[in-house]
This record gives C-alpha cells, structure tokens and sequence, in this order.
C-alpha cells in the first residue's frame, strides 16, 4: 500500500504561480511512476504530469513550458510547479503513484481566476 498526502493548492489570478507537493509513504520501494493528474468540474480526469524514478517525464499539450514536474527519490516527494496559470487551469489535482497497482491522493483544489 501507498499513501499520498498533496499540499500547495489554492486561489490565484491569472499569470501567477503555485507549486504543488505530494508526499508518499508506506510500500513506497515499489513505486515505478509518480505524477499529477486534474479533474475540473464536469470533465473527466486528465493526466498533467508523470515523472519515472529515473527523471523520465511526459507532460499533456496543454501545461508543456508552463508546468514541471520534479521528483525526490530520498525523501519521497513529487512537486509540480506551475507557471502562467490559465483559469482553465483550475481544477482538483490529485497526486498518483504507479507500481503493481494505481495510488491516488485525495486532491487539492487549485482556482485560478481572471
């Protein structure tokens, strides 16, 4: 089992910045992939981000040079930093980890206004 805990989301305008944290624990040796998936109202869950343990990254279209995501093996940890945020940016994001089965954490809601 793993369990992921994010921190880091809230209310900004247009333009700013806001870093996500997501801290895993537990079985966490058998984590492959960690990453950053978003859900906005009415729309179904999009992948943002993935990171692999090796630094391999993939990024959806819309968040390319805008978003990155890091990884802290030792401490556990996966951050997103997004830049330039859209109000189509706005959404629950949720930490996941991959391994021989699908983790998720329980959200953090990001707003960005106009």
């Amino acid at each position: 089992q793993v369990q992921l805990v994010e921190s880091g989301g809230g209310l900004v305008q247009a333009g700013e910045s806001l870093r996500l944290s997501c801290a895993a624990s537990g079985s966490i040796f058998s984590i492959v992939v960690m990453g950053w998936h978003r859900q906005a109202p009415g729309k179904r869950r999009e992948l943002v981000a993935t990171i692999t343990r090796g630094g391999r990254t993939i990024y959806a279209d819309s968040v390319k040079g805008r978003f990155t995501i890091s990884r802290d093996n030792a401490k556990n940890w996966v951050y997103l930093q997004m830049n330039s945020l859209k109000p189509e940016d706005s959404a629950v994001y949720y930490c996941y980890a991959g391994s021989s089965s699908d983790y998720w954490g329980q959200g953090t809601q990001v707003t960005v206004s106009s």
